[in-house]
């Protein structure tokens, strides 16, 4: 089969590779599409130390089964499916109540850490367990379907804390995932969306898809815009989608006295972290990781229109331009770009 390899920082081949084998509790799934994810782009160019070579990267995707191991069930060659991109064991006591994302031998697809090698799906096949695949409409695109993995990140991130209509929540960061928390908290009902980014146009595209508010943060002090709408309390939620310390120093800032800070983003493995304020004014944090069984619930979503993943595709691409992307997204003026998906 043909597979993007990367085999060494920054370097990427399309190389002839074996095919994948697959167990008895296995699905060889035949790849239709494949989104480059942040973590991929930092994986590629060795700054996360979470992609060491040589490795097939890709964990965002969806596809046809093409062969099923011995013991798998209630599946079929020719069936559309996206899968999880967390490969969980189903036997820790995390996974038996329903954790999977904090279970104790949890590998990810398209990673390779000291401890694992997962080859993932930037290639013609990929083999996933059975437990973590997922039957698509006959009518989703297969583009669509490999967006259920980042979207099921926003709304396990929603659910991490309980919404109500009367809340004011605030996005930090409209990238990808930040762009699909608005559409998550949307649909638990929030009322009042306000998005903070940088980036004029990704702060309109936050608006189109569900943001009541916009605050522009390279022209406007955050904070004081920020206690204009919620009359000087504070935003009873914050969603930070960045990962480093100034952005996360600005949701710390901008929730109200006991209110609550979901951490999303993790650019930068340590941050400078307020702990006296957090202290003093009883603020709850929350840490969030992947997803936790929502999958079936993303599917619905995306389906239904309840959350919109066509405005977040910027372009689709055969696998043999994988590496010219990564090029382009990892340059200056790569941040215009949202999902670039990878066709095999």
């Amino acid at each position: 089969m043909h597979a993007l390899l990367l085999t060494a920082p920054s370097k990427l081949e399309l190389l002839e590779y074996p095919k994948p084998e697959y167990g008895e509790d296995d699905v060889l799934v035949r790849i239709k599409a494949c989104g480059i994810c942040g973590s991929d782009i930092h994986g590629w160019d060795g700054s996360s130390g979470r992609r060491i070579p040589p490795l097939i990267m890709g964990h965002e995707a969806a596809g046809e089964v093409a062969a099923i191991g011995s013991a798998v069930q209630a599946l079929n060659v020719g069936d559309r499916v996206t899968f999880d991109s967390t490969i969980s064991c189903g036997r820790c006591s995390f996974c038996k109540t329903g954790q999977v994302n904090l279970c104790e031998a949890r590998r990810v697809l398209g990673v390779s850490v000291p401890d694992y090698r997962q080859h993932g799906a930037f290639a013609e096949f990929a083999v996933v367990p059975r437990r973590i695949i997922y039957p698509i409409p006959d009518d989703m695109p297969f583009r669509h379907a490999a967006m259920i993995e980042p979207v099921s990140i926003a709304v396990h991130a929603v659910r991490r804390v309980t919404i109500s209509p009367t809340d004011c929540a605030v996005v930090v960061g409209t990238g990808m995932i930040g762009l699909l928390v608005v559409q998550a908290l949307r649909w638990a009902g929030a009322k009042r969306i306000i998005a903070v980014d940088k980036e004029g146009a990704r702060l309109a595209l936050a608006r189109e898809l569900g943001a009541s508010d916009a605050i522009q943060s390279d022209s406007a002090n955050v904070p004081a815009e920020i206690a204009k709408l919620t009359g000087g309390l504070g935003a009873d939620l914050v969603f930070e989608a960045v990962g480093i310390s100034p952005t996360v120093q600005l949701a710390l800032q901008i929730v109200r006295r006991g209110g609550s800070v979901v951490l999303v983003g993790n650019l930068a493995q340590k941050i400078d972290f307020p702990l006296q304020s957090v202290v003093t004014r009883e603020l709850k944090i929350f840490g969030t990781c992947g997803s936790a069984g929502e999958y079936p619930l993303c599917i619905d979503l995306v389906a239904r229109g309840e959350i919109q993943v066509e405005p977040l595709i910027s372009e689709l691409a055969p696998l043999n331009d994988g590496a010219e992307w990564f090029q382009r997204l990892s340059a200056p003026g790569g941040a215009r770009f949202l999902k670039i998906i990878l066709q095999p």
